[in-house]
């Protein structure tokens, strides 16, 4: 498929589960790609599990389809359609596909909290236009995070509650991770502005650099 020249690119937003990411992709009135829905199934061996023996460890990178999702990034890039699995975190199984349809769009949003995984990925593929971490208080997050979850029924909840803890514990761990990867940490004013920016089409500073004056 690379042979095609892009007619979009793609604007990477990761962050610890619960910082706001799809919110603020709302807000810019960009299209947008939800990851989660590149989730694997609970049945599939390659599953990562974690430690204590309290079952898949949803929060590895390895209980996603990198691949797949790489794959429809470049797709949308390059035709402004690709067809995306639906996933239902209750149960965490796909219960289905759709069709994503980004029309004349120049750009839009991939938001998920493996995002940052894949931005040497996409840049290599030349349909990078930035990457971004979403940061904020760890309780925050915390209380938002596990609100969202419990309205939505997506784990029991002393699941949900355990693995708030321990994601609290590791945000600052993971926000360092995500920027190592290429993605910028940032609030969301300084997040919607670098949209924006690459909206107008202006050459973003990566993750490390500053923005020129």
């Amino acid at each position: 498929m690379t042979s095609q020249p892009p007619s979009a690119r793609v604007v990477l937003l990761s962050g610890p589960s619960g910082s706001g990411k799809s919110s603020l992709a709302a807000r810019t009135g960009l299209p947008a790609l939800n990851l989660d829905d590149f989730y694997k199934e609970g049945d599939d061996p390659t599953l990562p599990q974690l430690p204590d023996g309290g079952g898949a460890d949803w929060d590895s990178p390895l209980s996603w389809d990198a691949d797949a999702a790489v794959a429809a990034i470049e797709e949308l890039c390059r035709t402004s359609g690709t067809t995306v699995p639906l996933y239902d975190i209750a149960t965490s199984a796909r219960v289905g596909e759709e069709a994503l349809d980004i029309g004349r769009a120049p750009l839009f949003i991939a938001e998920g909290i493996f995002a940052a995984d894949i931005v040497g990925r996409c840049a290599d593929l030349g349909v990078l236009a930035d990457a971004i971490c979403l940061r904020g208080r760890p309780s925050t997050t915390f209380r938002r995070r596990l609100l969202r979850d419990l309205r939505e029924g997506r784990k029991p909840a002393l699941y949900l509650l355990r693995r708030g803890v321990r994601l609290m514990r590791a945000e600052r761990g993971i926000v360092a991770r995500q920027t190592a990867l290429g993605a910028y940490a940032c609030g969301k004013d300084v997040a919607l502005g670098r949209i924006a920016a690459a909206a107008a089409g202006e050459r973003i500073p990566a993750a490390g650099q500053k923005a020129s004056v």
